[in-house]
């Protein structure tokens, strides 16, 4: 059963009984005091109004399958979790844009009220930040500062403006840091190794005519700054609702844009993602868009492609094992 279905699925059998959905009060907080939390700090939108008020929910069970029976939602909900929760739990609807978290989650975790997560199956745990770039398995929680400020009883409001001060904020933020960083050391990144494998052999090898524009091994910004200069005077401006693939490069000579995705858990070119990039290209300017997947191994490929089959007619595949062959997927 997918996601929606097992939320949709969780909401009847509340209303079926005669109970609502989602109690007045998560974590002994009200959406109206979220509400005015969120106003003194500037972040009032309805999502993330009811972002938080998912992030506070002590009630229902965690949507990680592996969870541990007593783990809650609040303890860690990803980006998904999140978006059904508000779509589908909260408003009896769909879920939110998953491509909007910018809009609903970003400006939340900006400020230290959210923090960054990630399940580690194997002890049934959550653990700080995202050391593993794009992993099923990253998820967010509410800071457990800002939670406490939001269940105060007496002046929050000042504890709040004290709390949302710059010094402080920059505080919270370097310890978040810091704590991904002992997370990363940890856990290790297979799948940032992989992207640099095919920055540093697979590029160099069979496109040597295309240079570096983007390259996303890790979870900050989805684009920053820097990144997007290197875009914008490549033609390119990649909006929310765009596919973001792991690498992104360009032949000047003959305006062709290559794309890479990096597989290590999930994120094959698949049609849909062929046809996203085609018509950033065509909007860029790109007279044509070619695409790769890169597996470290060949077991992982076909551990991959023996149960989902997804990959793209008309694209390659690139195995960081067996470094010197590129394989294209004929078209029937």
């Amino acid at each position: 059963m997918g996601l929606n279905d097992r939320v949709r699925q969780i909401r009847e059998e509340y209303t079926t009984v005669g109970k609502p959905p989602v109690p007045t009060a998560l974590s002994g907080v009200t959406k109206d005091r979220v509400r005015e939390a969120l106003k003194l700090i500037d972040r009032a939108t309805v999502d993330m109004i009811d972002v938080v008020f998912a992030l506070l929910d002590d009630h229902h069970r965690n949507l990680f399958s592996k969870a541990a029976e007593n783990s809650k939602f609040r303890d860690g909900a990803t980006v998904a979790h999140i978006a059904t929760h508000v779509g589908i739990l909260q408003r009896n609807s769909e879920k939110l844009d998953r491509e909007g978290r910018d809009y609903w989650l970003k400006p939340l975790w900006e400020i230290g009220a959210v923090e960054k997560v990630y399940f580690e199956s194997k002890t049934k745990s959550f653990i700080p930040g995202h050391p593993v770039a794009k992993s099923p398995n990253n998820a967010y929680k509410l800071s457990e500062s800002f939670a406490s400020i939001l269940k105060m009883k007496g002046d929050w409001q000042g504890s709040l403006q004290k709390w949302i001060s710059a010094d402080a904020t920059r505080v919270r933020l370097r310890l978040q840091a810091e704590m991904a960083k002992i997370s990363s050391r940890r856990v290790g990144s297979k799948h940032k190794d992989l992207i640099q494998d095919c920055v540093k052999v697979y590029a160099p090898r069979f496109l040597p005519e295309f240079r570096v524009l983007y390259v996303d091994d890790s979870d900050g910004d989805r684009i920053t700054e820097k990144e997007a200069a290197i875009l914008a005077k490549a033609g390119i401006e990649i909006g929310i609702a765009d596919a973001m693939p792991d690498v992104i490069l360009c032949n000047d000579k003959d305006k062709t844009l290559w794309v890479i995705e990096a597989v290590t858990s999930d994120g094959e070119v698949d049609s849909h993602k062929v046809q996203q990039l085609k018509a950033l290209a065509k909007r860029s300017g790109y007279g044509k868009v070619s695409f790769t997947t890169a597996y470290p191994s060949w077991k992982i490929a076909a551990a991959r492609q023996g149960k989902h089959k997804n990959i793209a007619m008309g694209t390659f595949i690139w195995i960081a094992e067996d470094p010197s062959r590129h394989f294209w997927i004929a078209e029937s």
